[in-house]
């Protein structure tokens, strides 16, 4: 055979390729007991698998000087402290924070979130990609800005978010049933559901404290645009309602038809009346199934974010018409991803004026 035909016939080269593992404790060890029997680093690299260097770098790593009982210093190897020398400089290990070059952000990102608006870390972030003021600066994505909250290195706590801390399992119990005060939501348009269309509506009460001479707000969401109008009324009754609507048809005026096409409310006896207070509109009434809140979804969900402002058991009369003002205002005006990062209140005012024009 040719010696070039011999090289090419040679498939099984000898040379074995190294593989990279890192020493357990049951090494650590090894290593301790062997190193006390005065056996060199290559006689303890061979016994356990290991090159001698990496036996050294442990020994380095893990030694140690004591006090003797004639208060002689000496230096021993102590598997414990090589395995908490290695965890340190393994926590060392891996991509930096971005948080130094990106701290401008950071910082404005606490002042939003710690604000009287709370903005949530998504709206911070998703406001900022959108403002030609942060093209050309260092930003963080809102995971990012969420694992920084949750290693608890910003000055924003998990309990300072809008809705992270507020979900939590539901218990299912049985309901009794009851019959739907009017037009059910099963009857409602197509274009409600899919909120293509500007002018549907959900309404709800929120209560404070549960006490019949205690105030209450009533909330109405917009499903398209997201936008929210709250008031004090003076309880969870007909009557209230009734004059809560009053005295939306005297802000609106002959355009009220217009901007309320439908509401859709729950089969609470507080909306048993609203068909006949909107008699001379030509807003539609629509009554969700019992006890399935999921069919509001919008109010609901506006409704938990009033709860951050006004816990559940404080009384409503306790805050002023100025207090519940500036609350639904901050609402409207904070920055929502499914808007593209458009606040409520920007889409509202483009909607209405599509209405004029």
């Amino acid at each position: 055979m040719k010696e070039a035909d011999f090289i090419m016939a040679y498939t099984k080269p000898s040379t074995k390729h190294r593989t990279f593992t890192h020493l357990n404790a049951f090494q650590r060890g090894q290593i301790q007991i062997l190193h006390q029997e005065h056996r060199s680093s290559r006689d303890i690299a061979r016994e356990i698998g290991c090159t001698h260097q990496t036996v050294l770098n442990e020994l380095r790593r893990g030694t140690t000087t004591q006090i003797g009982p004639n208060h002689r210093r000496f230096q021993a190897y102590f598997p414990e402290t090589g395995q908490a020398v290695y965890e340190r400089n393994r926590s060392h290990c891996g991509r930096r924070l971005k948080l130094a070059a990106a701290s401008e952000f950071v910082a404005y990102a606490e002042k939003k979130m710690l604000s009287r608006d709370q903005w949530s870390p998504d709206a911070v972030c998703g406001s900022a990609r959108i403002d030609p003021a942060w093209k050309y600066k260092i930003r963080i994505c809102t995971k990012t800005l969420y694992h920084y909250i949750d290693l608890g290195i910003l000055k924003v706590k998990n309990m300072d978010l809008l809705n992270k801390l507020r979900y939590s399992t539901k218990k299912s119990r049985h309901r009794p049933n009851i019959k739907h005060l009017g037009d059910s939501i099963d009857n409602r348009p197509a274009e409600v559901q899919t909120r293509q269309q500007f002018g549907h509506w959900e309404i709800d009460t929120v209560i404070g404290k549960k006490s019949s001479d205690d105030d209450v707000l009533l909330t109405l969401t917009e499903r398209k645009t997201r936008f929210t109008l709250s008031m004090k009324i003076d309880g969870k009754d007909p009557d209230s309602v009734d004059y809560g609507l009053k005295k939306l048809e005297s802000k609106y005026g002959q355009g009220f038809g217009k901007v309320f096409k439908t509401i859709t409310a729950d089969n609470g006896s507080e909306f048993s009346g609203l068909v006949n207070s909107l008699t001379d509109q030509a807003t539609h009434i629509y009554y969700t199934h019992p006890y399935a809140a999921w069919e509001r979804p919008t109010n609901e969900r506006h409704n938990g974010m009033i709860r951050k402002f006004i816990p559940k058991g404080r009384p409503i009369s306790n805050y002023s018409r100025t207090f519940i003002s500036q609350m639904i205002q901050a609402m409207d005006h904070l920055p929502r991803k499914i808007l593209n990062y458009r606040t409520p209140a920007q889409e509202y005012k483009q909607e209405l004026q599509k209405l004029v024009s």
